[in-house]
């Protein structure tokens, strides 16, 4: 797995995003809480990570958080976090079922997307996701590479315009299930 996720983090960090590893929930979300001490507000979509955890605790030590997920809200908030499903080592690619609306409003509204991974869900490549996902069985797959980027004719590249200008990905060791 370590060589997995060395190859995911090389190829998730060559697109710009940002791969930061733990061994367990308690270190990841001390990490998650001190990015929401930025002002801006923070939108978390229901998710594994979450089980167990005292919400109410998590917005008192970070103000501005909620976990009621609204379009509205996902446009006012700085930050959106959800779980993510698979990753794919060869593109560092996070995959998704996002077929929760919510897992899109906060993947794709805010302008930092912070997307939480298992590290023993990092599959060599895409067909090895998709046999897992069951594309027949979704309304809608999320592959997301890196933030958001578009380039025009002349190639001028630019960041955030379609999605979040920073993606975070904070892969868990302990986290073994998927996003639902």
């Amino acid at each position: 797995m370590d060589a997995l996720f060395e190859t995911f983090k090389t190829r998730a960090e060559a697109v710009s995003a940002e791969v930061h590893r733990f061994p367990g929930r308690p270190e990841a979300l001390a990490f998650i809480l001190g990015l929401l001490r930025e002002p801006g507000g923070a939108l978390w979509a229901d998710c594994g990570f979450l089980e167990g955890l005292d919400r109410n605790e998590l917005v008192a030590q970070a103000p501005g958080l909620s976990f009621q997920v609204t379009r509205e809200a996902a446009a006012a908030v700085r930050v959106g976090i959800s779980q993510m499903d698979w990753a794919v080592a060869a593109t560092g690619t996070l995959v998704q079922d996002a077929a929760k609306v919510e897992l899109r409003l906060v993947s794709t509204l805010p302008a930092i997307h912070i997307a939480l991974l298992g590290t023993a869900r990092i599959l060599a490549d895409l067909p090895g996701a998709l046999q897992r996902l069951h594309p027949d069985q979704t309304g809608c797959i999320s592959l997301i590479t890196g933030p958001s980027r578009t380039a025009d004719i002349e190639r001028v590249l630019t960041i955030g315009v379609h999605g979040p200008e920073r993606l975070i990905i904070v892969a868990v060791d302990e986290l073994q299930g998927s996003a639902a």
